[in-house]
């Protein structure tokens, strides 16, 4: 009796642990993949396969394009999705979720009927990590398959990028380049300045993403150079960002300061990726700096060494580039610092007028017609001006009342015209050759000033002055666009 017990408690353990088992297996989609993966392994054994290497950086230090690409193609595979273990990551948006390879992680793809196996190596030390994705292939599908993925992957990753770039904005120190996601809002429609310009400087800029073989053709380096200067609160650094987001370029801003030496200049240029906008502010502030200062040591960036940053032979090897000079004004730089190569695109920021008003107007209170807009006019015709920015921070502050926002423009201006007139009432007397007047340096190239007697009131009036319209006498085949 107690056998025959014994007997039927080992019957109904065998036959549930073999219904278990049975479940699991019919289970189609777990049944199809444990046979694949049993007759892969099995099947691995009787083929030769070649292992390729795609490390982050290559042998001079610089950004292995093609890594960044096979990362984000692989990160799109929906074989990641469905593998055993994946990264999630928060996207620019707070709704987006990416997906991301684990350290050492093994993916498969398929690509014209050739199983291609990648693995993301990451290997850690005490003082680098280095990463790099290693495929594997079997060497009879390496002819046939090789080339083609490539390109697959290209195009892919290209299309990616276009749809999700993630726009970085990198900043150098002593060990290197620095990166933060990028966030500036600003873009050619928030940005005030005249329509005509802005169409011609994104005209320009979409002519050159697609010069490539034409910059080839004239044996020249696939790069662009601009000049934005004018005085302070004009809008020169929203500009640059709405380059940025324009071209889907990062941004990379350069601080001279920073950099111990000539050679470091050249090394942080090579570190620099393609799609990339090289931004140096002030410009002229280090310029002057420098030429003002008693010769240093050799550890210190010379001009020398800056202009073979702008247009060297280390320059040719960073294609794909767009480099951004903003400064106050270039009378005082070197012609041979702003020659043709060296800056292609000149782009001057003036103080506002009316039509910029209007469109800090739009911008800011959503108004396109006000009744004081009259009286806003007539205040820029008598040649009272004010910064972009000085005006936008009035607008922001009374934006809740256009008609409040738009009365303490005007108060700002009769201020502003008030203050010049005491300015110039301080330098009658002045000698002739003390200073030129509105009207005389109208003509001159690059209206300078030049003041002796009152040297630091003319400063002002041309701060505060947008009248002074700036024309050049140097023959320059520099694009000018500001003139």
């Amino acid at each position: 009796m107690i056998t025959d017990f014994r007997r039927i408690i080992i019957a109904a353990i065998t036959t549930v642990i073999f219904l278990v088992i049975l479940r699991l297996f019919l289970k189609r989609k777990i049944r199809t993949t444990k046979i694949k993966q049993w007759w892969r392994l099995f099947s691995d054994r009787f083929h030769d396969h070649q292992f390729l290497k795609v490390p982050e950086v290559n042998d001079n230090s610089q950004e292995n394009q093609l890594f960044r690409r096979v990362s984000l193609y692989l990160n799109s595979l929906e074989s990641l999705e469905h593998s055993d273990y994946t990264n999630l990551f928060s996207g620019p948006n707070p709704t987006d979720i990416l997906l991301s390879l684990n350290p050492n992680q093994t993916l498969v793809d398929e690509f014209l009927g050739a199983r291609l196996l990648w693995t993301y190596d990451v290997i850690s030390s005490d003082t680098t990590v280095t990463k790099s994705f290693l495929l594997k292939i079997r060497k009879r599908d390496k002819r046939r398959v090789l080339r083609p993925y490539l390109q697959h992957i290209h195009t892919v990753s290209d299309d990616i990028d276009h749809r999700v770039r993630d726009i970085r904005l990198y900043t150098n120190s002593s060990t290197g380049w620095k990166t933060v996601p990028f966030s500036h809002p600003a873009t050619f429609d928030t940005v005030a300045m005249d329509s005509d310009l802005k169409v011609k400087v994104k005209s320009d800029l979409e002519t050159f993403l697609k010069s490539k073989q034409y910059y080839h053709r004239l044996g020249r380096v696939w790069r662009r150079s601009y000049l934005l200067y004018g005085p302070s609160g004009t809008g020169k650094s929203s500009f640059v960002a709405a380059m940025a987001k324009c071209l889907s370029y990062d941004v990379y801003d350069l601080d001279i300061s920073k950099v111990s030496g000539d050679s470091d200049l050249k090394f942080l240029l090579l570190q620099t990726s393609p799609r990339s906008l090289i931004l140096v502010e002030d410009f002229d502030k280090y310029v002057a700096a420098k030429n003002n200062s008693a010769p240093s040591s050799s550890a210190a960036v010379t001009i020398s060494g800056v202009m073979n940053f702008m247009d060297g032979v280390v320059n040719s090897c960073c294609e794909e580039r767009v480099m951004v000079f903003t400064m106050t004004a270039k009378e005082d730089i070197d012609p041979a610092i702003l020659r043709p190569g060296r800056v292609d695109v000149h782009i001057y920021f003036p103080l506002c007028d009316f039509n910029n008003f209007k469109n800090l107007a739009s911008n800011y209170l959503g108004v396109r017609e006000h009744k004081l807009f009259s009286q806003v006019e007539d205040m820029f015709n008598s040649g009272v001006t004010m910064s972009p920015a000085e005006i936008g921070e009035l607008m922001m502050v009374n934006r809740t009342s256009p008609s409040r926002a738009i009365k303490s423009v005007i108060n700002a201006l009769q201020t502003t015209s008030l203050t010049v007139s005491g300015l110039l009432d301080s330098c009658k007397g002045t000698p002739k050759n003390g200073w030129r007047s509105a009207r005389d340096s109208v003509d001159e190239s690059y209206d300078s000033v030049a003041g002796i007697g009152c040297r630091d009131g003319v400063k002002e009036i041309r701060k505060l002055y947008g009248f002074l319209t700036r024309k050049s006498g140097r023959k320059s085949d520099s694009f000018d666009l500001g003139t």
